[in-house]
Parts: structure tokens; C-alpha cells; sequence
């Protein structure tokens, strides 16, 4: 697992209130009683943790380029984001 993948996970299982482990990549934020309040929560730490902006609209988030279908997406876009940052 890669550092990103780790902390990313861990960052979702404590707004799951979950334990890294119960956590798979092919997991939704549905799937793991993430509600719209806990993912904009979500959103913010992984900003927080990776110093980066997310391109989400909390209000419409199928509107968004960034894809929150499962943990797997999410750990993507954040790599992505990381490395245009370097």
C-alpha cells in the first residue's frame, strides 16, 4: 500500500469511525455510512493532510471532477493532485 493510500484510508475510517482494516479500496463512502456532512468533513482533513485544494462541489457532487465513487477513486485523485503539486 502505498503512503497516500494509507493515509487516506485513514483519514475515511476515522469519519466511518472504522477501523483502517475495515476498509477496502473498492468500498463507497455510502457503503460505509459516510453522509454528505462526513464527506465534506473528509474532504477538508485530506486537504489538510496533503496541503492540497480538492476540486468537490459539496452541494452537487456528481457535478464535481473529482470522482468520490469509491476509496479507490479517491486515493487516485488525491495521487494525481499530490503530484501536480511537485
Amino acid at each position: 500500500m502505498s503512503d497516500i493510500q494509507n493515509r487516506v484510508i485513514a483519514i475515511i475510517a476515522e469519519q466511518a469511525v472504522l477501523e483502517p482494516s475495515d476498509i477496502s479500496l473498492t468500498s463507497t463512502l455510502e457503503e460505509l455510512g459516510i453522509d454528505s456532512l462526513g464527506l465534506v468533513e473528509s474532504i477538508f482533513a485530506i486537504e489538510e493532510e496533503f496541503d492540497i485544494n480538492i476540486p468537490f462541489n459539496a452541494n452537487d457532487p456528481k457535478e464535481s471532477d473529482f470522482d468520490i465513487s469509491s476509496v479507490a477513486s479517491i486515493v487516485a485523485g488525491i495521487g494525481a493532485l499530490v503530484k501536480e503539486q511537485s
